[in-house]
C-alpha cells in the first residue's frame, strides 16, 4: 500500500470535543491498495470524530458507487455503496487491534491513518457474488441452491404432544404442579 497522508487524522491537534470531516474516494483513494477488487469509485465519506481524554471515537459514513465486474458476464457495473461504521480508539503503552473495530495507540501518536479502515469497510459491503443489475432478477439455476432438508429424527406424522411414546415416568413428572 502507498502511503498517502490526504486521510490521516491529525489527533495531537485536536481538542476533546466533536469534529467533522469529509472525504472524497475516487480511482486515485483505490490505486493506492495493492488489489484488484476496486478498480475505481466515486463515493463520499464523512466521518465524525468525538475526542475524548481517554477514548476516540469514530462515526464512518461512506455512500456511493464502485465499479465492479460482474461474475457471470465480465461486464463492468455499478455498485452502491452504503456504509455505517463506529471505530473505537482507545489510549493504552503499545499499539494493538483488540477487535475488528477497536484500536489501541499510545498518548503520543500524532496521527491515525484512515484510508486502511475507509477500504476495509467498503470491501465489506460489497456483495460476495457480484451480479450486473440486469441479472439481478432472474431466477437461479442451480438447482442446489433451493434450501433442502437434508438430515431429520423425526418421522412423518410424529407430533409434538404424541405422549404414546413417552415413558410413564415422565407422565408422573408433569403432574407435579
Amino acid at each position: 500500500m502507498k502511503k498517502n497522508v490526504e486521510y490521516d487524522l491529525a489527533i495531537a491537534k485536536l481538542a476533546d470535543k466533536t469534529h467533522h470531516f469529509a472525504y472524497e474516494l475516487d480511482r486515485a483513494f483505490f490505486e493506492q491498495f495493492d488489489q484488484q477488487l476496486i478498480p475505481d469509485g466515486k463515493l463520499h465519506a464523512d466521518v465524525t470524530l468525538i475526542k475524548t481524554d481517554r477514548l476516540l471515537t469514530l462515526n464512518f459514513d461512506i455512500t456511493g458507487t464502485v465499479r465492479l465486474t460482474c461474475d457471470r458476464s465480465l461486464d463492468e457495473y455499478d455498485q452502491d455503496v452504503n456504509v455505517h461504521e463506529q471505530l473505537l480508539v482507545r489510549y493504552g503503552d503499545r499499539e494493538l487491534e483488540l477487535d475488528d473495530n477497536v484500536l489501541q495507540i499510545t498518548p503520543d501518536t500524532q496521527t491515525l491513518p484512515l484510508a486502511q479502515h475507509m477500504f476495509d469497510y467498503i470491501g465489506l459491503a460489497l456483495p460476495m457474488k457480484k451480479l450486473h443489475p440486469r441479472f439481478q432478477n432472474e431466477p437461479d439455476e442451480n438447482p442446489e441452491s433451493e434450501t433442502k432438508l437434508i438430515f431429520t429424527t423425526r418421522q412423518p406424522g410424529d407430533d409434538d404432544d404424541d405422549d404414546e411414546g413417552t415413558d410413564p415416568r415422565w407422565n408422573a413428572l408433569r403432574n407435579l404442579n
